[in-house]
């Protein structure tokens, strides 16, 4: 239990992980139950601030300040009626219904929150997932992960360092030596590419002209599939291809990793590429603590495997959504993708299936639809195909429209947090600001 709160009757909703998924639905039930003081809505994360994870390749790009986006849970628990505990969950006990939560410390590694309990009566776990690095050797200690905001701006400060470095130093730019492999070419790896290909060029204009970004700029995307973006449909795939081979970005393809290196890629066929920095964008799991947690079931990738209406499978009171559920649909032999469409959709459904939880209502199935994939070049084009929207076939989208489309799904995860007023004002705020801003953050 937590120290200095008081036990009670009400039903006790907790949920853990303050993404995209995990902040919808605790604004959504807050504002429906919290604001009525029927039931107690808990959530519990070990950050203190939430950003639309898609946005983090700009973040690292330097393209968007998170200070702009951010949305500080301790005030907007208060705002919505719900309870926010930072902390990070280690453990679960199903017999006592209770999450355990790590300590909490500052920069200077003193304790802010104790190791302590937090009780519930209907738990769902939306803790996401984390990069998947296969085991190969080098990568926690050379590759930086964009899983959270403070691994973005960590790369974004380390490239402009370096480019700050290079300017300064006595000799010429080395070879290599401003230099970035992205490793891994799905959404994030690809839209983070054409992003630092554009940001890098920006800040070189700022007065560091020791830089030919020409000559001493380069950005590699490696992807060990047979085509970049493997996911989507291959006319995209193409397209996105076909862009970035044209500004100037290296793409190779069927290119697998073998080891990262202090100064570069290792490749499996022999190949070395000299880098300065590297992102390791290839592949997904669940965070490892959910493996076999309080005896659930568990995938290899430590994926919650979930029933059809969102229950894991050995415990009724407890829920899973986004990438940290394992659910293969009625008639499909793969798993819901962990994507955000998917996550904004079960945050959706199993808003109502509590709330029909709640009154003694059955439950429903969860039904996900696909409605394409869009993927931003940033300042170059987006391109992407919606699916199912004309007469059941897919349209493939490009420009302008395409990035409005982009656009929009982040003014929906907005609108599902803040709201239709606060959106419009916070965005209007962000346009007033920005004029006679830097296009770059250089810092």
């Amino acid at each position: 239990m937590v120290p200095g709160e008081t036990v009670t009757d009400r039903h006790k909703i907790v949920v853990v992980g303050g993404g995209a998924a995990g902040l919808e639905l605790v604004t959504k039930l807050g504002d429906r139950l919290g604001k009525r003081g029927t039931v107690h809505v808990t959530l519990v994360d070990r950050a203190r601030t939430h950003i639309w994870k898609p946005l983090l390749h700009e973040v690292a790009a330097g393209s968007l300040d998170v200070g702009h986006h951010a949305v500080d849970y301790l005030h907007h628990a208060h705002a919505h009626h719900f309870r926010y505990r930072i902390g990070e969950m280690t453990g679960l006990d199903r017999e006592r219904k209770v999450i355990h939560l790590a300590a909490s410390h500052d920069a200077e590694g003193r304790e802010v929150t104790p190791v302590r309990e937090v009780p519930y009566d209907t738990l769902v776990m939306a803790v996401g997932s984390t990069t998947n690095d296969f085991g190969t050797p080098g990568v926690k200690e050379h590759a930086i992960a964009l899983d959270t905001p403070d691994q973005a701006v960590r790369f974004h400060q380390r490239l402009i360092n370096g480019m700050l470095r290079a300017h300064t130093q006595v000799g010429p730019v080395l070879p290599g030596q401003l230099h970035v492999t992205v490793i891994g070419a799905g959404a994030t790896g690809t839209e983070l590419a054409a992003e630092l290909h554009r940001t890098t060029r920006e800040v070189a204009k700022t007065g560091l002209d020791k830089i030919d970004p020409s000559k001493d700029l380069k950005i590699t995307l490696v992807e060990a599939a047979d085509r970049i973006l493997p996911a989507v449909p291959e006319r995209l795939s193409g397209e996105v291809m076909s862009l970035l081979s044209g500004i100037g970005v290296e793409v190779r393809i069927k290119a697998r990793v073998t080891e990262v290196k202090a100064d570069g890629v290792q490749l499996a066929d022999g190949g070395f590429i000299p880098s300065e920095l590297v992102v390791w964008a290839a592949g997904v799991k669940a965070p490892p603590f959910l493996q076999g947690v309080g005896g659930l079931e568990t995938t290899r990738s430590n994926q919650l495997v979930v029933t059809p209406m969102l229950q894991t499978t050995r415990d009724a009171d407890i829920f899973a959504m986004g990438d940290c559920a394992y659910l293969v649909e009625q008639g499909s032999d793969t798993p819901i993708p962990p994507r955000a469409q998917a996550a904004h959709q079960e945050a959706s459904h199993l808003y109502k299936q509590i709330l029909a939880r709640l009154d003694g209502k059955p439950l429903t199935p969860f039904k996900y639809r696909d409605f394409g994939s869009l993927v931003s070049l940033g300042h170059y084009t987006t391109v992407g195909n919606l699916m199912g929207f004309i007469q059941g076939k897919n349209m493939f989208i490009a420009g302008l429209f395409a990035r409005v489309m982009y656009r929009s799904l982040y003014k929906m995860h907005e609108m599902a947090v803040n709201g239709m007023v606060k959106t419009g004002l916070d965005a209007l705020a962000r346009a007033l600001t920005s004029r006679g801003t830097a296009r770059v953050k250089l810092h």
